[in-house]
C-alpha cells in the first residue's frame, strides 16, 4: 500500500476535506495526515509507481529515492508542527491552503517527472498565495496579489520551460539537465523564482511576513526548499549558481541589517540560508550536494522554530516590531528557550543542527580545492550574527514594560517539538546522514572544528553587542528591488499617463482648431455670402450648362 499512495495526495485530499469540518475535526484531520503522509514516506520502498498517460507521455506521480525522501520527511514533521502551532486558532480556508502548500511541495519532491513536478509545483502556488491573503488585512492583500503576479510569471516561464525541454528531447525525466538549450535556461529561472534569488527575491519578505502566525510558518518551510531540491535534482555542479548563491546572502544580511520588522528580519535570512543551499549545489561534489540537502533538512527546522517563537510573540503582544518589544524573557521563558535554540542553530554553534549540516559545504569547497568559496563561505558564516538581533530584541534589549503571559499549550507543544530536533540533530547527526543521498565520511564535531567555530562565534557576539548603538532600526517600511514594481512602476506610470493625457489634450486643442478652420472656410466659400453659396439667375446656370455639354461634346468626338 505505501508504494500506491502519494503522501502528498493525502494532504491534498485534506485540503478539499477540511473545509466541511468543525473545529475539532479539523484539528484532527491537520494533525493526523502529515504523520500518515511520514509514515508512508518512511516505510514506501524506493523506486517509481502510480503512472498515467497523457498524450505520448507516461506520467510518474510518486519516484521514492534518497534525496526525494530526505525532503519529505523534513516537510512531514514541518505539517505536522505547523498545525500543532495552528491548533485552535486557524480558520477552515487557511487550514486548506496549508494542507494544499505542504500537499503540493511533498508531491513535487517525490515527483518522477517534469510533467508530474510542474503540477505539484502550481498547486504549492495556489496554497502559498491563499495563505497570505489569510492574513485578513489590506496590507496582506496587497501583498499576496504581488505575491501572485511574481509566481505566476515564475510558473509560467517554468511551464514554457519544461514543454520546450519535452518537444525537443522527447523525455520528461526528472534528471540532470546541462543548460545546452533555451529552454533549460527557462527551467533554471523558473526554479530560481521560487529559490528567491537576487533580484527576484523582494517577493518573500514582501509577504511571507503579511500572512497569520500561522501561515508564515508553512510559508517559511516549503516554497524555497522544493526549490532548493529541484536545483539539486536538476543542476548539481552549475558553476553558475556558486555567484548566485552567495548574492543572496550578502542580500539577505545587508537588509536584515536595518529591517525593524521581526519577521521581516527572518524572511531575510530565508534568502541568506537558501543562498548558502544554493553555493552548495553549484560546488557540485558529492559532500556539497550533501551539505545542502543537510542543510535544507535542519533550516526547514529551525526556520520554523524561529518563525513560531515571533509568532508566538506576536499573537500574545499585538507587535511585530523590534523597537516596541523586549524584556519578553520574564514571562515568555519557554518561549525564549525555544528561540534561541533555534538562532543557535542558525548561527551553527556546536550542538545544534547548524553545526553538523552547515560545515559540510564549508568542507565541500576545502576538498575541491576552492579556497576562496571556502574563505566567502566562511565569512556569510560570520555575517549570520546579524540574527542574533532576533532573540535579543524581543527578549533581551531594553525592557519594553510587556509582559503578555507564555504562549498557548499548542503553540509551546510544536515550539518545544521543534527545538529538540534541532538539539537532537545537532547531538546526533547520524541518522540525518543516513538519510543524504550519498555516502557520508564527515565527521563534524573534531577539536578543531569545535575550537574554531566558538572563536569565531564568540568573537563575532561580542562585536555585534559593541555594534549595537550604531546599528538603529528604521521605523518606515524598508523596500529593496522591490521598489522597481511598488514605487518606481507606479510612478512611471502615473508620468506616462500624464504626457499621454497632454499629449492627447493638446492633439485636441490643434484637431479642434484645424476643423473649426475647416469649417470657417467652408462657410467663408458655401454660406450664404460665399461665392458658391449665393443664389444665380435661371439663365445664368442655363448657360453655363450648355458651355459644358458642348464642352464635353468636342472632347468626346474630337
Amino acid at each position: 500500500m505505501t508504494s500506491l499512495i502519494p503522501p502528498g495526495l493525502l494532504l491534498l485530499l485534506g485540503a478539499l476535506v477540511v473545509p466541511l469540518l468543525g473545529r475539532v475535526g479539523r484539528q484532527l484531520v491537520a494533525l493526523v495526515l502529515p504523520l500518515v503522509a511520514l509514515a508512508i514516506v518512511l516505510l514506501a520502498p524506493e523506486g517509481e509507481a502510480l503512472r498515467s498517460h497523457f498524450l505520448d507521455f507516461t506520467i510518474v506521480w510518486l519516484n521514492v529515492d534518497l534525496l526525494g525522501r530526505l525532503f519529505a520527511i523534513a516537510f512531514c514533521i514541518t505539517a505536522f508542527a505547523g498545525a500543532l502551532f495552528a491548533a485552535g486558532r486557524v480558520n477552515r480556508v487557511e487550514m486548506a491552503a496549508a494542507l494544499l502548500l505542504a500537499g503540493g511541495a511533498i508531491g513535487a519532491v517525490l515527483a518522477g517527472d517534469l510533467i508530474a513536478f510542474l503540477i505539484f509545483w502550481e498547486m504549492m502556488a495556489v496554497g502559498s498565495t491563499v495563505l497570505v491573503w489569510c492574513g485578513s488585512t489590506p496590507a496582506a492583500l496587497r501583498a499576496g496579489q504581488r505575491y501572485a503576479i511574481v509566481h505566476v510569471a515564475g510558473g509560467a516561464v517554468l511551464m514554457i520551460g519544461v514543454v520546450g525541454h519535452v518537444a525537443l528531447s522527447g523525455s520528461a525525466a526528472f534528471a540532470t539537465l546541462t543548460l545546452e538549450s533555451w529552454p533549460q535556461w527557462l527551467i533554471l529561472a523558473g526554479v530560481l523564482v521560487n529559490a528567491a534569488a537576487f533580484p527576484l527575491a523582494a517577493w518573500l519578505p514582501d509577504a511571507y511576513p503579511e500572512a497569520s502566525p500561522s501561515g508564515m510558518v508553512f510559508l517559511s518551510a516549503f516554497t524555497t526548499k522544493t526549490a532548493v531540491f529541484a536545483l539539486l535534482r536538476l543542476f548539481p555542479g552549475t558553476e553558475l549558481l556558486i555567484p548566485v548563491g552567495f548574492v543572496m546572502v550578502l542580500y539577505g544580511l545587508v537588509y536584515a541589517l536595518r529591517e525593524n520588522d521581526v519577521r521581516r528580519m527572518l524572511a531575510y535570512s530565508i534568502v541568506t540560508q537558501v543562498g548558502f543551499m544554493i553555493v552548495g549545489v553549484g560546488i557540485g561534489t558529492a559532500m556539497a550536494l550533501n551539505g545542502a540537502a543537510a542543510h535544507a533538512f535542519a533550516h526547514v527546522i529551525y526556520k520554523g522554530l524561529l518563525v513560531m517563537a515571533a509568532g508566538a510573540v506576536m499573537t500574545m503582544t499585538g507587535r511585530r516590531n523590534a523597537t516596541d518589544l523586549g524584556g519578553l524573557w520574564r514571562s515568555m521563558p519557554v518561549t525564549m528557550v525555544c528561540c534561541m535554540i533555534g538562532m543557535l542553530s542558525i548561527m551553527a554553534f556546536p550542538l545544534t543542527s547548524g553545526f553538523v549540516t552547515k560545515s559540510m559545504i564549508a568542507q565541500a569547497a576545502v576538498d575541491d580545492g576552492q579556497m576562496l568559496n571556502w574563505l566567502l563561505l566562511t565569512a556569510a558564516s560570520v555575517g549570520t550574527l546579524v540574527y542574533l538581533s532576533v532573540p535579543w530584541f524581543l527578549f533581551f534589549q531594553h525592557d519594553s514594560g510587556l509582559r503578555p503571559p507564555e504562549a498557548p499549550a499548542t503553540m509551546r507543544a510544536a515550539m518545544i517539538l521543534l527545538a529538540a530536533l534541532c538539539l537532537g540533530i545537532g547531538l546526533f547527526p547520524g541518522p540525518l546522514y543516513a538519510l543524504l543521498p550519498f555516502g557520508v565520511e564527515y565527521v563534524p564535531y573534531t577539536a578543531d572544528h569545535v575550537f574554531a567555530q566558538l572563536q569565531m562565534l564568540g568573537g563575532c557576539t561580542l562585536v555585534f553587542f559593541l555594534a549595537q548603538r550604531y546599528l538603529r532600526r528604521r521605523t518606515v517600511p524598508l523596500l529593496d528591488t522591490d521598489w522597481l514594481y511598488r514605487q518606481a512602476g507606479p510612478r512611471l506610470v502615473r508620468g506616462a499617463m500624464r504626457l499621454i493625457v497632454a499629449a492627447a489634450s493638446r492633439a485636441q486643442a490643434v484637431a479642434g482648431s484645424a476643423i473649426a478652420s475647416l469649417i470657417a472656410t467652408l462657410a467663408r466659400h458655401y454660406g450664404p455670402a460665399g461665392r458658391f453659396g449665393r443664389t444665380v439667375p435661371v439663365s445664368q446656370a442655363a448657360i453655363w450648362v450648355v458651355v459644358l455639354l458642348l464642352a464635353f461634346l468636342v472632347a468626346e468626338f474630337a
